[in-house]
């Protein structure tokens, strides 16, 4: 389980949506600066593209920290495990080599570059990466190797992707809640709940 979830963003209007979308869930933390400035991390999420070309936005980031052999590394996964292109709603974790963020997880929310304002890829992001940091926890468990417990996210979906900060946070926060509460069914009674969770906001729908 993951102690403390960052929520990296520097403009005050998205803060203010973190706040407001993940208000009560346990252990978030609200970071209003740039992912250059975060402090030591276990991991970071960056919410890039199928093909793992990480030359904007947050990308570019990460890449201009830990240089362009972790772009090669990344692609390299997608090239060995994916044939090429990752699926939306898929994550995996890259070693950095770095002690302050030891892992990056890429996490896309698109193909390639485009809208994706009114459909539910960042929950599907933002899901993935939470459950790719599980299962590395899980098998850290099993090795005795440093458990992720502090991760960093940004604001999926809000660049390229045009999404709304209030619903992109909105999306974010289902998915954090979601694995704060693990089902104790599976049926469809439970199934429908969730989907209201992913494609409603206060009864109105807003996915596609």
């Amino acid at each position: 389980m993951i102690d403390e979830l960052w929520l990296v963003h520097p403009d005050a209007e998205m803060q203010a949506a973190f706040r407001r979308r993940f208000d009560g869930l346990p252990g978030v933390r609200y970071f209003p600066g740039r992912f250059e400035e975060l402090p030591q991390i276990d991991a970071f999420v960056t919410a890039g593209n199928s093909y793992g070309i990480m030359t904007a936005g947050i990308d570019a980031a990460v890449i201009r920290r830990f240089g362009t052999e972790l772009m090669q590394q990344v692609q390299q996964h997608i090239a060995n495990e994916f044939l090429g292109e990752q699926p939306v709603g898929t994550a995996f974790l890259v070693a950095t080599g770095d002690a302050a963020i030891p892992w990056i997880v890429h996490a896309p929310t698109m193909r390639t570059p485009g809208n994706i304002a009114g459909t539910d890829r960042v929950y599907n992001a933002t899901w993935a990466a939470l459950l790719a940091i599980a299962r590395q926890n899980r098998l850290h468990a099993q090795t005795g190797e440093p458990l992720l417990l502090r991760i960093a996210m940004p604001a999926m979906g809000t660049g390229f992707g045009g999404v709304a900060f209030d619903e992109a946070a909105r999306q974010m926060a289902a998915a954090y809640r979601h694995l704060q509460n693990p089902p104790y069914r599976l049926d469809w009674d439970w199934v429908a709940e969730r989907e209201l969770t992913i494609n409603y906001d206060n009864g109105r729908k807003v996915v596609r």
